[in-house]
């Protein structure tokens, strides 16, 4: 019998600075509701859900971002959204600013600031937690530049490595699920480590204008969707898993995010795409059975991966020129 999973990518229109979170949250449990109507089991929700995406905007004091973040989940803001997954019968994905109270090194606590994603079950308990990895941007305002992307300034790199859960899904007694956020599906290495964990589902939500002001000629504004599809149906392919990638989209404070959130199947393929800038629900029912054959054929890793031949890839950060051929 077939292992099929019903997913769906509910990409969230804009949210403007000035909206609160309960305008995202409502318009998230509508998502909600209409994704329970198609059959939906599994539900993925874009990075940073819910607020505007805070990091085009300088604060000189770190503290008065502080608004956009949440230090606890559920909160009383975001609760609708677990009482609707009950309800529903649904899980979800959620990407949002993570204010954490951890132990300092020296005793005491500290605050620590992630972007975040979380996978919720349909009965409200949290199966994992993910912190953005590749943060794109700097961490000074730059007066050069037409929009600032401060994701250094506000977010510490994510420390939970890339996991992978296996946990009950829909009808299913165990799906091999893993997260990643926004810019972290441009890097192969954030695919392979959930491949090499035998991931059957990668949810990732973005954040993405449409225009890159910093790369002129080197990503021109139609090239912004390719290599956002690109990334996305490359990983899925080379690590046999299917891939949900949930955008935000449309005018966001003044500045246009492109959306085309897409579900990938194991083969690469997009089986589902919004085209809309606005609120939008797309889905796919997911036969992971379908993720066997790329990994016991040409991905086998057992068979044919060479780590000894790899060592670069951990040993070194920035890239270095090979020595000049001499006669």
């Amino acid at each position: 019998m077939a292992r099929i999973l019903t997913v769906g990518a509910a990409q969230l229109g804009p949210i403007q600075k000035a909206e609160p979170r309960s305008v995202a949250v409502g318009r998230m449990v509508h998502l909600m509701e209409r994704a329970h109507r198609r059959g939906v089991e599994l539900l993925v929700f874009p990075e940073l859900a819910l607020t505007t995406f805070f990091p085009r905007h300088y604060h000189e004091d770190i503290a008065e971002a502080d608004v956009w973040f949440e230090s606890a989940m559920p909160s009383n803001e975001t609760a609708p959204l677990f009482a609707a997954a009950r309800q529903y019968g649904i899980g979800f994905h959620l990407g949002y600013a993570e204010m954490a109270h951890e132990p300092a090194p020296g005793g005491g606590t500290r605050k620590r600031r992630f972007n975040t994603a979380i996978l919720v079950n349909p009965e409200g308990d949290i199966l994992l937690k993910y912190r953005k990895v590749h943060l794109p941007g700097h961490a000074e305002y730059r007066p050069e530049r037409k929009v600032q992307h401060l994701e250094k300034r506000y977010f510490e790199v994510g420390d939970l490595g890339f996991p992978v859960v296996r946990a009950p899904m829909g009808g299913l007694p165990g799906v091999n699920m893993g997260m990643m956020i926004c810019n972290d599906r441009r890097w192969p290495e954030s695919w392979r480590v959930l491949g090499l964990q035998q991931v059957e589902l990668v949810m990732l939500g973005y954040n993405t204008p449409s225009l890159n002001m910093e790369a002129a000629g080197f990503e021109a504004h139609h090239l912004r969707v390719f290599h956002s599809h690109l990334s996305i149906q490359a990983g899925a392919y080379q690590n046999s898993c299917f891939a949900v990638g949930t955008a935000k989209a449309g005018t966001e404070d003044g500045h246009e995010l492109f959306g085309h959130s897409i579900i990938v199947n194991p083969q690469g393929e997009i089986v589902a795409q919004a085209t809309s800038w606005d609120d939008e629900l797309i889905t796919a029912d997911c036969d992971l059975d379908t993720c066997t054959l790329g990994r016991t054929t040409i991905f086998a890793f057992d068979q044919h991966r060479r780590p000894e031949a790899y060592a670069r890839i951990t040993e070194q950060v920035g890239s270095v020129a090979p020595p000049e051929w001499r006669k």
